[in-house]
């Protein structure tokens, strides 16, 4: 069995990366505007459709169509956010828990609407990198890496760095920070707290949706599977601070390490057990996350 650690450590890192994806724009969403999407699920569901029928009407390479869903996506958030804003604000009442009531609802609504419209069906993204793999040979150790799992790593890594360059780099980043600590101070300083907010929702479902075309090539795409992807990136979230993006790659590693672990080494169906578990531990002793730097 130990012949299989590495393999389990480099499944575990290549599985993080891409919760990573799913989980950085939800984090950044909630620094800023302090709302639970429930619906993130369905937003990497909608725009895994959109990347399949795209591949499928034109017979082009899925990941070249990852900037067009992006903009595609980013567009209905832009004009979604406003929406949401004016709902949790016009009610009295807590605006996390109205948010969260909120965007429980539209998961609900896509779910229906992706069912009437996908059917129950599993399909999956055709992708020239899918079939593929390398081998690696390290004394007594084989390591096998699928290219597409590999490139998920690194459209993590690449989503990552430009979100750190934008929000460190530019005066942009800037305008979303001092928002993300004050909306009202921030107003007093020139900053358009709605326009703003409005940028931030639009990247936050940009990137879930791209990543839903990236999910599809990997694993599989249904009209189902928003449910599985709402609760994994909640759970990185979480375990990294809600609104802490520096710590999502981490929690995400931790999480795929998890996960890859039990795949290999104990029962498959314990593997929430476990992720709650760990989640529990961690609120119980740090309840701002692994680094204490969250909400």
């Amino acid at each position: 069995m130990l012949l299989l650690l590495p393999q389990a450590l480099v499944d575990g890192i290549l599985i993080g990366g891409v919760f990573i994806t799913i989980a950085i724009g939800f984090s950044l969403a909630f620094g800023v505007m302090h709302i639970i999407d429930l619906a993130v699920g369905e937003w990497i569901m909608l725009g895994a459709f959109l990347g399949f029928y795209l591949t499928q009407w034109t017979n082009i390479e899925p990941l070249l169509f990852l900037p067009v869903v992006f903009a595609a996506f980013g567009i209905i958030g832009y004009f979604l956010q406003p929406v949401i804003f004016r709902v949790i604000s016009g009610i009295k009442g807590d605006p996390v828990l109205m948010g969260l009531v909120f965007t429980f609802g539209l998961a609900l609504i896509f779910k229906g609407t992706g069912l009437t419209i996908f059917g129950f069906y599993s399909h999956s993204i055709p992708s020239v990198f899918s079939a593929g793999s390398i081998s690696i040979e390290i004394g007594n150790f084989y390591l096998t890496i699928p290219i597409m799992r590999f490139v998920g790593l690194a459209y993590a890594i690449i989503i990552t760095i430009m979100l750190q360059y934008l929000l460190k780099k530019s005066n942009f980043g800037l305008a979303v920070r001092a928002l993300a600590q004050n909306r009202e101070a921030s107003g007093l300083m020139g900053i358009n707290p709605k326009k703003t907010s409005s940028y931030v929702y639009a990247i936050y479902v940009g990137i879930s949706a791209m990543t839903g075309v990236l999910i599809g090539s990997i694993f599989s795409l249904s009209a189902q599977m928003g449910a599985r992807y709402t609760a994994l990136s909640f759970f990185v979230v979480v375990l990294a601070g809600m609104g802490y993006l520096a710590g999502v790659p981490w929690a995400a590693f931790l999480l795929g390490l998890i996960q890859s672990f039990f795949l290999i080494y104990f029962n498959p169906g314990y593997t929430l057990i476990a992720v709650f578990s760990i989640l529990y531990v961690v609120l119980l002793i740090s309840p701002k996350g692994l680094f204490g730097r969250g909400w």
